[in-house]
């Protein structure tokens, strides 16, 4: 809870001067499928397959949005989302979606939204050409399932990919075996560099890659979390 202790009170931080607790309302709710990745020119991402969900939140007509497994309705104030206990994944994707909205209001982070139809694919060919100027043919951690991500990169560098869905675990994609997260350790000690889903902040599985190996995070969940504690964030397409 320490991580979100802080987040907690970066937001109590940058809204503590806001003048009167009627205008800091916020609300959330889940996106289609179509409202969150529009199109895409391929149909296995969890989005549309309904393994994951994305929660949009609103604040002073700026949006932030995180992945979940478990989506929900929310309307209050900061107050509020202060007083969220975080005890389930709804709770820290809802904290972290409004986290995202507010932070953006205020100018502290960019693109909280989510790239559409073909971009994920373009994404992934960035991200390619970004690992082999940066980290010259590293051995990868992929943390999470990001298909076209996968499938590139998996065809340039040593690849292992650890995923929390069951159905992906032990699964052959693209030439891999989609390994259970009890396999974490080993991999980041068998790994150059990790590339995370910024989902990790929104279950706070983000601790587990923290001061370990050099970690970039892919995604918009990340947004807010990525500039209050400088970590490397890879989005290129986040809107």
């Amino acid at each position: 809870m320490k991580f979100y202790n802080l987040l907690k009170k970066e937001l109590t931080d940058i809204t503590k001067q806001m003048p009167g607790e009627a205008i800091k309302v916020i609300s959330s709710r889940p996106l289609s499928p179509e409202e969150a990745i529009g199109r895409p020119d391929r149909s296995d991402y969890p989005l549309l397959k309904g393994k994951e969900f994305m929660i949009e939140a609103q604040f002073r007509g700026e949006r932030g949005q995180a992945f979940t497994d478990m989506p929900g309705n929310f309307e209050g104030t900061i107050t509020d989302l202060l007083q969220l206990k975080l005890e389930n994944n709804f709770e820290k994707s809802l904290f972290i979606a409004c986290f995202n909205a507010v932070m953006r209001y205020f100018g502290r982070t960019s693109k909280t939204i989510h790239c559409k139809d073909k971009e994920p694919k373009a994404c992934a060919e960035m991200l390619a050409e970004f690992i082999e100027k940066h980290y010259h043919r590293p051995k990868i951690a992929f943390i999470g399932y990001q298909p076209a991500m996968i499938e590139k990169l998996s065809s340039q560098f040593e690849l292992r990919v650890v995923d929390l869905d069951r159905d992906n675990i032990g699964a052959k994609r693209f030439g891999l075996t989609i390994e259970d997260p009890e396999k974490t350790g080993d991999i980041l000690k068998w790994c150059d560099v990790v590339l995370a889903t910024g989902s990790t902040c929104a279950n706070g599985t983000i601790v587990d890659f923290l001061d370990k190996k050099p970690v970039v995070f892919y995604g918009i969940t990340i947004a807010g979390v990525a500039s209050v504690f400088g970590l490397s964030r890879f989005c290129p397409f986040g809107k």
